[in-house]
């Protein structure tokens, strides 16, 4: 499923996104100030960001420009009560992908999530089609012919990746930013399965790797 970094100061509120989006499979991580959202990035990637402006410690603007001064290329969206133009022209300018204004209608709020994460695999869908399979963005699942493919945690989240960049050569040192304790040996293997699946990565020496199309 989509995962979704969530930073939101206001417990009601948080509890209830979390629910709503939990519903619409979704895996999302709660951080309660923006230094433990930072932190929390250190070591995990996400779909999507959904961050307020006012949080504790350090606020959401902040966040965000320290992300992408990073190279940190997530798509966020912003949820505030602030609601004047220097705001919103701040949030864009960090580099916030949009802008919801509280109080919001939650269903809104779902469609510009799908959106957004369609859009990171270069989509107007929510299903990604290679050759003749179909990548289920929101659910993760992958079909062939109708045939749900079956895949491990690590080689999902790889097949994600390239996905995202089809046709463009992905460094590999990229790729070992997105795992955890991922070994050369490891990676080898995991693009051998995706490989013998049907997915025609390419090794481009020195460089990375290419999903061709």
């Amino acid at each position: 499923m989509a995962t979704i970094l969530l930073l939101e100061d206001d417990e009601i509120l948080s509890e209830t996104l979390l629910d709503l989006l939990e519903l619409h499979n979704y895996q999302v991580t709660i951080a309660n100030n923006g230094e433990e959202a930072l932190e929390i990035t250190f070591n995990h990637t996400f779909d999507l960001f959904l961050f307020d402006v006012n949080t504790p410690k350090l606020n959401g603007f902040d966040l965000l420009k320290a992300l992408r001064d990073a190279d940190i290329k997530t798509p966020a969206i912003f949820i505030t009560s602030l609601n004047d133009i220097a705001s919103l022209s701040k949030g864009f300018e960090v580099g916030a992908d949009d802008y919801l204004k509280k109080p919001f209608d939650f269903n809104e709020l779902l469609v510009r999530i799908k959106a957004l994460i369609s859009k990171t695999y270069h989509s107007t869908s929510d299903k990604i089609e290679y050759k003749d399979f179909f990548f289920d963005i929101n659910n993760e699942i992958l079909e062939q012919n109708g045939t749900p493919i079956k895949l491990t945690k690590s080689e999902k989240k790889l097949l994600k990746i390239f996905l995202k960049s089809i046709n463009h050569t992905i460094q590999k040192e990229l790729i070992f930013n997105e795992f955890e304790n991922l070994s050369d040996g490891s990676l080898r293997v995991h693009l051998s399965s995706l490989r013998k699946i049907g997915f025609d990565i390419i090794s481009e020496k020195s460089i990375g790797y290419r999903l061709a199309k």
